[in-house]
């Protein structure tokens, strides 16, 4: 990049920008910006106002899990449910259900697989191995006992750092495999032939409602559930057994709870919007197209940088930056300057970073970004910044 087309922190302008502001301002990491085009207008709505245990209600809810199948190319050993409480409902139930009959790692390099090392550690009294590394970095994957039951993030939603492969997994481990893949699946190549449990929320990528979540169970997941009781009682919304077998229904589009229709067909349309797109492949070059052309803007401005350090593990949905040549308290301020500005101007929504993450911004780069939003921003970042600083 040369020269001419860097913009340090003096030279960022305070003067409100000439450029055209992005189309589509919305770059929260979730829920995330609905898919082009959305209007809730066009949702059908026959089976709104009816139970989801009527035929029209199983026939959307298994429809959903039809197209999350296809689109996710989920294997035919592999069962996928809709559950309660969108991602922390599915991984806190795998986490309840399938842990305590071996030891267990936790990995943890951002806020959420903090949580999980919370839970396994405080509320499960596991005393798990614990991985870590700080924001930015992933930790060493090589290190993790596959023999033991691992509880991981594939992408670390508020770190922006993922998991490059899995060339890691072994095939010979004799361990479960439980990973959060929720800012991940529908963006990235998550290889879910080699996991043993797969969670995530359609809030995410594909810019669904809130509070559902999904759970893929594995072949050696479901033998676990049918050969191991918890020593610690199992809540209501957790049950996936009865009477010592998997209850095959919640992987046909019988819910555990009542889940919200309207909810439901949001996600089928997206679901549609991806298959017209190609599927999964086309999802993934969109969110990459984004994610590189954020790359260029960051790479423009001195001021600005990824935190994450290493490209190979650098996320292409939830990408975090920092403020270079600050403090934490003074990018705290900015940063809290810099969202007001930017949301004031209409010109970009929700970029905050997480509230446990260091200071900085978060630009969701997924597939229901378009990517001249992502480059339209430019302009607008450098007016926030001078404008906060000054």
């Amino acid at each position: 990049m040369t020269d001419t087309l860097r913009t340090d922190a003096a030279s960022a302008s305070a003067t409100r920008p000439e450029a055209p502001k992005p189309a589509r301002p919305f770059f929260s990491s979730g829920p995330c910006a609905k898919p082009p085009g959305w209007d809730a207008a066009n949702l059908p709505h026959a089976s709104l106002g009816r139970s989801h245990r009527s035929k029209i209600g199983k026939s959307r809810l298994a429809y959903a899990i039809d197209l999350t199948r296809k689109i996710l190319q989920v294997p035919d050993t592999h069962r996928i449910g809709i559950v309660p409480g969108s991602d922390t409902g599915a991984v806190e139930m795998a986490m309840w259900t399938l842990l305590g009959a071996r030891p267990v790692t936790t990995v943890a390099w951002e806020s959420f697989g903090e949580g999980w090392v919370t839970d396994a550690a405080k509320q499960l009294k596991l005393d798990p191995t614990v991985i870590k590394a700080p924001y930015g970095k992933l930790p060493d994957l090589a290190a993790i006992d596959q023999d033991t039951d691992v509880v991981f993030t594939w992408n670390g939603t508020t770190s922006g750092v993922r998991v490059p492969d899995g060339d890691w997994i072994r095939e010979d481990r004799e361990g479960l495999l439980i990973c959060d893949a929720t800012s991940a699946v529908f963006a990235q190549d998550v290889p879910i032939e080699k996991l043993d449990v797969v969670t995530f929320s359609w809030q995410k990528v594909l810019g669904g409602e809130g509070a559902h979540g999904v759970i893929i169970l594995g072949p050696r997941a479901v033998e676990r559930l049918e050969s191991h009781t918890p020593s610690w009682p199992i809540p209501k919304v957790f049950r996936l057994t009865a009477k010592g077998k998997l209850s095959e229904g919640v992987f046909k589009g019988e819910t555990i709870n009542t889940p919200s229709m309207l909810c439901v067909e949001d996600y089928i349309h997206s679901l549609e919007w991806a298959l017209g797109l190609g599927g999964l492949s086309g999802l993934i070059q969109r969110a990459d197209a984004n994610a590189a052309a954020l790359d260029v803007l960051v790479a423009e401005r001195d001021w600005l940088d990824h935190l994450a350090t290493d490209p190979a593990s650098r996320s292409n949905t939830s990408v975090c930056l920092k403020f270079n040549g600050l403090d934490e308290e003074q990018a705290a301020a900015i940063e809290k300057k810099m969202v007001s500005i930017l949301e004031a101007e209409d010109a970009a929504y929700d970029l905050g970073s997480y509230r446990d993450a260091p200071a900085g911004l978060r630009i969701w780069c997924g597939a229901t970004v378009e990517t001249a939003d992502i480059q339209a921003l430019g302009p607008w970042l450098d007016f926030a910044f001078a404008s906060a600083k000054a």
